[in-house]
């Protein structure tokens, strides 16, 4: 941007009769946490308000916005011994382009802050997302209805609607795509007659006409009902869910099964399901007197998981696809695509999907859980079997899901306490409890006469800004999450 454009920009602001949610004016204060915390609040205001940009002036008045000129000089200021700008990045999720601008108004030396709308999340400020009320800057997490709405202003390509097989007879659309699958998965009876049924799935937003009396079969169609996605181009082809298993604790392991399933994710989800979990070893308990076999892993939490990285992935991402792979001590679900939400707030940010129609359809038709409770039965289905708790991992394009298999307190790691520790207190406090002593004994497995081992968890989770007391003034009251 040109001095001449910098000078027209804060013109415009300045003309401005009050500041807005997206604009703040400053004079010297240049405190680093409010300025971290300003940046949260305008990009996520931005995109309310539906602008571009969000904007701090320093060297304006707020009364009158009369030019005063600013000692301010952001390429030279440092915090904790590292430069400001370098400092406020690694504390922002998801990264947010800012830039300083210095400006030399003709009565005073001004400095702007401009501030990208957020695009795929809340943009969060030390793991906290924040918000302009008026001239406050409050947490977003205290205002639903804003939080709400900004996520409905969060909205990425829509790739459902893209077009999968182009100028198809209304036969070939039956033969692509296994309708009768939808029909029953809806609870609806079929029609009689093609040109019936074809209606139906247009209603449905699987198909929609072409020219010449011909139909267009939708990327959704195809990846939810498709008969073959090979039958389709690669991109298409390639999505198709993978399931393999290794002979011991690595990839390095003998292969001893692998399937791909060319069903569409409707049609296949349940075989797939039937399919993994007659795999999945289950080892007799030897703890009551009637030993009974339970799978290694809570068939609900695999189930869950699954159907997550079915809708959540990114669909364009090009030569990746869902994998579910089970190894002698674990088993690990990976969708291509970074995650939209922070994997540490999987359990209670609101469900966000790329892919809304895709799992709004999955949902409807009972093939995994209500919006915003799927992580939660996984990690609760998790803590009743007394399993380590799953790992939520963000990779290079990628998002990884483990489940490990059972492991005794004494065998798990310091960081796997830890995550056991936070995923506890989330469950708690969002079922309105709180984060105790013993009930964090009865999830690890730990007998209460040795709760000191687990009060050292607690601790450690404390220092580690995990989790913090409810109530300060009365050290017993119990913990909460770091973010509540």
């Amino acid at each position: 941007m040109t001095d001449v454009c910098l000078l027209a920009l804060i013109d415009d602001l300045r003309a401005l009769p009050a500041e807005t949610a997206w604009l703040e004016f400053k004079e010297n204060n240049t405190d680093p946490r409010v300025i971290g915390r300003l940046i949260s609040a305008l990009s996520n205001a931005a995109r309310l308000e539906d602008k571009d940009f969000g904007y701090v002036v320093w060297g304006v008045r707020d009364t009158g916005h009369a030019v005063a000129g600013t000692r301010f000089e952001p390429s030279s200021e440092k915090h904790r011994r590292q430069p400001l700008e370098f400092w406020l990045s690694q504390m922002l999720r998801p990264g947010v382009a800012f830039s300083f601008r210095p400006v030399q108004h003709p009565d005073g030396r001004l400095v702007l802050l401009e501030v990208p709308a957020a695009t795929t999340a809340p943009v969060e400020f030390d793991r906290a997302a924040y918000i302009r009320i008026g001239s406050a800057t409050p947490r977003l997490a205290d205002h639903p209805e804003r939080h709400q709405a900004l996520w409905g202003k969060l909205r990425p390509y829509v790739w459902e609607t893209g077009i999968a097989r182009q100028f198809v007879e209304g036969d070939e659309v039956l033969d692509l795509l296994d309708y009768p699958s939808y029909f029953g998965l809806a609870g609806k009876p079929a029609p009689e007659g093609r040109e019936a049924i074809l209606a139906v799935l247009e209603g449905e937003r699987l198909i929609s006409r072409d020219v010449g009396e011909k139909w267009n079969i939708l990327n959704l169609g195809a990846i939810l009902f498709a008969n073959d996605l090979g039958e389709f181009e690669s991109r298409l082809a390639r999505k198709a869910i993978r399931f393999v298993v290794y002979a011991g604790d690595g990839r390095a392991a003998t292969v001893t099964h692998r399937k791909d399933f060319p069903l569409g994710y409707a049609s296949g989800f349940t075989g797939f399901n039937a399919h993994v979990n007659t795999l999945i070893p289950s080892p007799e308990g030897g703890e009551t007197a009637v030993r009974e076999a339970r799978p290694l892993f809570p068939p609900v939490a695999v189930r869950e998981l699954t159907a997550n990285a079915l809708i959540h992935q990114d669909m364009t991402v090009t030569g990746a696809g869902p994998t579910v792979e089970l190894f002698r001590n674990r088993i690990e679900i990976t969708n291509p695509g970074a995650p939209l939400v922070e994997p540490e707030r999987f359990i209670d940010s609101p469900s966000r999907s790329r892919n809304e129609a895709l799992a709004s359809l999955m949902r409807r038709m009972g093939l995994c859980e209500e919006q915003g409770t799927g992580i939660d039965k996984v990690v609760d289905s998790v803590e009743k079997a007394q399993l380590p708790p799953p790992e939520f991992r963000a990779e290079a394009d990628a998002t990884r899901v483990t489940l490990f298999g059972p492991r005794r307190f004494a065998d798990m790691t310091a960081e796997e306490r830890l995550r056991a520790c936070y995923q506890h207190a989330v469950l708690r406090y969002l079922s309105g409890g709180r984060l105790r002593n013993a009930a964090l004994c009865d999830r690890l497995g730990v007998d209460r006469r040795n709760a000191a081992q687990i009060s050292g968890v607690i601790r450690q989770a404390l220092r580690k800004g995990l989790i913090r007391p409810a109530d300060s003034t009365r050290p017993r009251s119990g913990y909460v999450p770091f973010w509540a």
